[in-house]
């Protein structure tokens, strides 16, 4: 009797620009995502790092630090090497041959209309002088997908105008060299909340000193706490406070589980007759709650460096070699595999 066949899972292509560590948001948005996905899938979660030097060209030496310290992060939240690849973005010089294959099918117009695109390049004030390297990121970031044969990718709302691009790019590709040899990619859109910066501000990062990270300290995260954006406009304990947009509030949304505390602080928030200082004790204790056994497993990982360059060692092959076999496909495609 013939064995039944495994049914071949769904390869999903996930990831980060290591431009520092990563924070509350990077938890609530995308890391809690890629713990549970990986049981299920074939998961590829990549360290961008040559994206990340398209807005930090002057300064190296800042990505390659990070690169430790997001890959200390992915294991200590829970990523298991076992069953997600974890690798370096720039150690797959496939991914950057597919980028210059693509980047000939693509023109400067479509990508300087690309949403996404337009938005960023606003947010960091590149105006007319915006890096090429930046302007062209959509391409490369459907090199990263595609090289691996990717069928989903989950992103949130603001990044579906990057997967739009990477298909209109394959389907340029496939019907430019008549081949199937790249397939088209669906979006699995997370239904995870933004989590606003601690000052209120929708984005939360590093160089706006508005966020909690995975590797502060106790005495840190109380301190950013303590100093919470809250409702401005609650002036006196006895004043009735929003809750809506309120940070403190988002925050025990997110990571609180008892909801019925939850629900009676919202209450007696709304109401007046209740101090945001109060407030801000109960998220520190939930967030401390939360936040200590990441720190514990983050400690133990980081006095073992030569455990960390392993797996990013071993998972930067393993992806290599996947990339390899899409790449033979798109050279014979394009009749430029030499000497095969």
């Amino acid at each position: 009797m013939k064995k039944e066949l495994k049914k071949k899972k769904k390869v999903i292509l996930t990831g980060d620009r290591p431009t520092g560590p990563l924070h509350l948001g990077h938890y609530i948005g995308s890391l809690q995502n890629r713990v549970n996905l990986q049981n299920d899938y074939d998961q590829y979660l990549i360290i961008a790092d040559m994206q990340a030097l398209t807005d930090n060209a002057d300064n190296p030496e800042k990505v390659s630090k990070n690169v430790f310290e997001v890959a200390l992060d992915y294991l200590a939240v829970g990523i298991d090497p076992k069953k997600t690849t974890i690798f370096i973005q720039s150690l797959v010089p496939e991914i950057s041959e597919l980028t210059m294959y693509y980047l000939n099918l693509v023109s400067v117009g479509r990508l300087e209309r690309n949403p996404t695109v337009k938005d960023e390049i606003k947010q960091k004030g590149f105006g007319k002088i915006v890096p090429a390297g930046f302007l062209m990121y959509p391409v490369s970031q459907a090199a990263d997908i595609t090289v691996f044969g990717a069928d989903l990718v989950p992103v949130g709302e603001d990044q579906l105008p990057v997967l739009e691009q990477t298909n209109e790019i394959v389907r340029r590709f496939n019907n430019t060299y008549k081949t199937k040899a790249i397939k088209e990619v669906k979006a699995l859109v997370s239904d995870f909340p933004r989590l606003p910066g601690t000052d209120g501000k929708a984005k939360m990062g590093k160089s706006l000193g508005n966020a909690i990270y995975l590797s502060d300290s106790e005495k840190e995260v109380e301190k950013k706490i303590m100093g919470m954006y809250t409702d401005p406009n609650h002036l006196r304990v006895e004043d009735p406070g929003k809750v809506e947009g309120n940070p403190v509030f988002s925050y025990l949304d997110a990571f609180g589980k008892d909801k019925k505390i939850i629900k009676e602080l919202k209450d007696h928030y709304k109401k007046g007759g209740l101090g945001d200082v109060k407030v801000k004790r109960y998220l520190n204790e939930v967030l401390q709650e939360f936040l200590g056994p990441i720190r514990k497993e983050r400690e133990k990982l980081a006095k073992d460096r030569g455990y960390i360059d392993k797996v990013l060692i071993k998972g930067t092959e393993r992806a290599k070699q996947k990339a390899q076999e899409v790449l033979r496909d798109v050279r014979k495609a394009m009749k430029i595999n030499y000497f095969d």
